[in-house]
């Protein structure tokens, strides 16, 4: 992961499910270019949500056992709604399913309520040492960056996903 798009997450039920919020904020840079006269955050932006949102339910459900968990494949994605700078896109995803690597997810991110997008992911996971043994060492630093970046983003929560 480049950047992290997500800021907070709220919940996490292991191997089941997981809320989190992205907070849009007018200050954002791709906002200048993504309609001037009316900012709304891009649909790739929220389904990049969503990847994160599930690739941190799977990092937290396993301990963070795999280095690399990326999209492998996006379905039935709905854009509904328009997310907009001063507004709070809570992302809730669902583990429908696991089968070695590949995890099966359903998601949907709402606004006040509103459904704003929908759809279903499917992540790999795996760790670079399993096609080169030399790579462990960048396994462990990237796993080493991911568990500072959940120290911060559950802030607050009990390991039980309950607010603290």
């Amino acid at each position: 992961m480049r950047f992290c798009l997500l800021d907070r997450i709220c919940s996490l039920d292991p191997d089941a499910e997981l809320t989190a919020i992205k907070n849009v904020s007018l200050s954002e840079e791709y906002l200048a270019d993504h309609f001037p006269e009316f900012p709304v955050l891009p649909g790739v932006f929220m389904l990049e949500a969503a990847t994160q949102a599930a690739a941190w339910l799977i990092r937290l459900s396993e301990d963070f056992a795999h280095s690399m968990i990326v999209l492998q494949e996006a379905r039935s994605v709905k854009f509904t709604d328009f997310v907009s700078p001063s507004h709070s896109l809570v992302m809730k995803v669902e583990q429908q399913k696991r089968d070695g690597r590949e995890v099966s997810m359903k998601f949907e991110g709402q606004v006040d309520g509103r459904v704003c997008v929908s759809g279903r992911l499917t992540l790999q996971c795996y760790n670079l040492a399993e096609q080169d043994a030399e790579l462990a060492g960048v396994d462990r630093q990237v796993i080493g960056h991911q568990r500072a970046m959940a120290a911060l983003l559950t802030r607050g929560m009990t390991p039980a996903g309950v607010e603290a």
